[in-house]
């Protein structure tokens, strides 16, 4: 009994191809997402250790919004003075003063509760979930050598790479239709 069993080789390169195709697109989304809010999600990435050992120096946050947010829950705000910079901070307390809505938020390793007083509307969002260590990477992305190198130079390598498959399909036909004349 004769089995034909077709086997294919393995192509490293296809591998390697698709491996850079995904750090681009995970890349460009993580600078992406970490500049703008994309369905009310939005990447940070945390400066300073105030939230340690919860959430490590250079960790990237993913930050949902939402309506309301409760006591003990971390949430990323506004810098009252620079609207720009925000801070990651869990909530110590909830109170209603006129109607009105304040938070007090205390980082883990801080001795005592932020000064400020938090309002709804300067809250970015809530923590959902934290990778550490992974934005420095992010960070870096978005400086221009980090965008350079982990974004313009594989798309660069990817763009090179179809073009030649382009080509080369080209030339198969041409030779097949000459081969057919």
């Amino acid at each position: 009994m004769i089995m034909d069993i077709n086997v294919k080789k393995i192509n490293y390169w296809n591998i390697l191809t698709y491996i850079v195709y995904a750090i681009v697109i995970i890349f460009a989304f993580f600078a992406i997402s970490s500049k703008y809010s994309i369905f009310g999600i939005k990447m940070l990435v945390v400066k300073s250790g105030s939230m340690e050992p919860t959430i490590k120096t250079g960790s990237l946050v993913i930050d949902k919004s939402f309506s309301d947010y409760q006591i003990n829950e971390i949430v990323t705000f506004q810098n009252s003075k620079k609207l720009t910079e925000t801070t990651t901070h869990r909530i110590t307390n909830k109170e209603d003063k006129d109607g009105n809505i304040l938070f007090t938020t205390k980082g883990d390793a801080n001795n005592a509760d932020d000064a400020d007083k938090l309002t709804p509307d300067r809250i970015v969002g809530k923590v959902v979930f934290k990778i550490a260590y992974l934005g420095y990477t992010v960070a870096f992305s978005r400086t221009t050598p980090g965008l350079i190198i982990l974004i313009i130079i594989p798309a660069t390598i990817i763009i090179y790479d179809e073009i030649n498959k382009i080509k080369n399909e080209i030339i198969l036909k041409r030779k097949e239709r000459k081969k057919a004349k």
